[in-house]
């Protein structure tokens, strides 16, 4: 079956077209619109082996999210290509009553409405989209996959919140995120034949967000995110962790719209590009490091150090780790930021290959040094290619 797959953000949409059977997902056609709401928007469309497929329209409107749905329906119905089975949708919040990947229904459709209130500035945008394009695709099911359902095998006590019961009844617990990422990472460990699966690993997803998990058996049972995707380690334009104090502080000190202020500072104008002063680009910020800028140096060092900490505890939570697994943007593609983050680390039985490390790749492989305790792993994250499985599962059992 063709499943398009639909990953958007608050300013972008990454779509995808594959095509699915019952062990494997293959991409046939991928692409990007960007700089949604601004004035311009980007888009890009092409196939598998690269091939220019937007005609040209590299610049777009896209004032709204249904503008730039609207590209994307309109680049994967061209004349000669595969007919659209089935969609699925990356979901970040569920929300209290969704604990599980599923056919989108009405009833679905609603639950998704009353998640907003965990996620204002992620679910709302997205809920648009799926109503709009199974409005273009009225034949055809469609699937919710949440970022959130991995996370499931958390034991009690990393779920649970120290507030007022009468909270946590409602819902609000530490739900984890960056799920379909490290579901892929799992799968993808598990097809490798030249590493051995590990038993205890931690999983760096580390890109303009960034989480790190705990795993055991390829089960999660810890990660850094909570109730939101804003908390846990220092992220490109997100805090992480802070003093519940200073949120009541920076509530008081804000004026007018005190709450939506406060969300979009925490959401869109802190972590990196709040202590840089630069876009949310950690090549960006290397760079400007490497020529003496002060703030981007700092910017680095907070960074690592977040990661850093992540790691230890986790390191320390399960008596020694078998693998760290680096994935995302950052994870796979700064190997300087790789070796800062494990540098110091050799007590605890985790080194890296300066060579390996530097060596670029594609392909999961191996970073470690030779007498290195704990092996170093750069695996690729493919979320688009979880969501087509889970969708094409899906569909064969009519769910």
């Amino acid at each position: 079956m063709h499943v398009l797959v639909i990953n958007s953000g608050s300013s972008s949409i990454k779509f995808s077209l594959f095509e699915a059977g019952e062990d494997e997902a293959r991409s046939l056609f991928e692409g990007e619109v960007t700089g949604i709401g601004g004035t311009k928007g980007a888009f890009k469309f092409r196939d598998a082996g690269g091939r220019d497929l937007s005609g040209g329209r590299s610049e777009v409107e896209a004032k709204t999210p249904l503008q730039a749905i609207g590209l994307v329906v309109g680049a994967v119905c061209q004349k000669d290509l595969p007919r659209v089975d089935a969609v699925g949708y990356r979901v970040v919040h569920p929300g209290a009553k969704l604990d599980r990947h599923q056919r989108i229904t009405d009833e679905v459709l609603k639950d998704l409405e009353e998640a907003v209130v965990f996620a204002p500035l992620h679910d709302p945008a997205v809920i648009e989209v799926i109503k709009d394009t199974m409005a273009k695709f009225p034949s055809v099911p469609h699937y919710a996959c949440f970022d959130t359902v991995f996370h499931q095998t958390m034991p009690e006590e990393a779920t649970t919140y120290p507030i007022p019961l009468e909270y946590r009844e409602r819902g609000v617990r530490r739900y984890g995120f960056h799920g379909l990422s490290c579901e892929s990472i799992v799968q993808s460990l598990r097809a490798e034949e030249m590493i051995s699966f590990p038993k205890r690993m931690v999983i760096a997803h580390l890109g303009s967000g960034c989480s790190v998990t705990a795993l055991v058996d390829g089960c999660s049972i810890d990660t850094t995110m909570g109730l939101t995707p804003t908390g846990g380690v220092v992220m490109g334009t997100r805090p992480g962790d802070l003093d519940p104090g200073l949120v009541l502080y920076l509530l008081r000190e804000t004026t007018g719209n005190q709450v939506g202020a406060l969300e979009k500072m925490l959401n869109h104008d802190a972590g990196m590009v709040a202590l840089s002063g630069l876009p949310n680009d950690m090549k960006a910020v290397r760079e400007a490091a490497a020529k003496g800028d002060a703030r981007a140096r700092l910017a680095t060092e907070i960074f690592t150090r977040s990661v850093k900490k992540a790691l230890g505890s986790f390191t320390a939570l399960m008596g020694g780790i078998d693998a760290v697994v680096f994935a995302g943007g950052i994870g796979e593609h700064d190997a300087r930021s790789r070796e800062e983050i494990v540098a110091g680390m050799r007590g605890l039985g985790i080194s890296i290959n300066s060579e390996l490390n530097e060596a670029g790749s594609d392909a999961a492989r191996v970073v470690s040094a030779s007498d290195s305790i704990t092996a170093v792993l750069v695996v690729p994250t493919k979320e688009d290619w979880m969501i087509a499985m889970h969708v094409h599962e899906l569909a064969g059992s009519n769910n």
